[in-house]
């Protein structure tokens, strides 16, 4: 008889985590966005949509006129590229630009976070964009931020 293997083997083989990603989108040559409400609304729906059909998690966000930040991770078959191409296009759509004039910059930065302190420390600098932009006097006064859902960053 074949008894399971060793215990220590579970130390060495542990169970797979997907990544969670920190993503910053811009616009093209920081262009403003026109309309950030409806830019907020889309974003919103579209994460919604991507974590109730697909597992996708949208924890922490914050949208700008020119640039969003936000934190994501998704199951095993998540192809980032993919799932950012569709949250610009949603977002292009909503606000009716078109193929001709394109509102983000090709590509995009992301960031694979390994550890509590680095998410805690990318979220404070995020979080303080506007006030840096002067757009609000406290990071909390500006609306287009927000989580939705809580993402385990053991």
């Amino acid at each position: 008889m074949i008894k399971a293997g060793p215990p220590r083997l579970e130390q060495i083989f542990q169970t797979y985590i997907p990544p969670l990603f920190f993503v910053t989108i811009c616009t093209i040559h920081r262009q403003k966005i026109g309309d950030v409400e409806a830019a907020y609304h889309a974003f919103e729906a579209y994460v919604r949509r991507a974590r109730d059909e697909f597992g996708v998690g949208v924890e922490r966000y914050l949208i700008m006129p020119d640039h969003m930040h936000l934190f994501v991770r998704g199951g095993g078959d998540f192809k980032l590229v993919q799932w950012v191409n569709g949250l610009r296009r949603a977002i292009s759509v909503a606000l009716g630009t078109s193929k001709k004039r394109p509102l983000w910059q090709p590509g995009f930065f992301d960031h694979v976070l390994r550890n509590d302190e680095s998410y805690s420390q990318k979220w404070e600098y995020v979080c303080e964009n506007p006030v840096r932009a002067e757009l609000v006097v406290r990071a909390d006064d500006w609306p287009y931020q927000g989580e939705l859902v809580v993402i385990d960053r053991a």
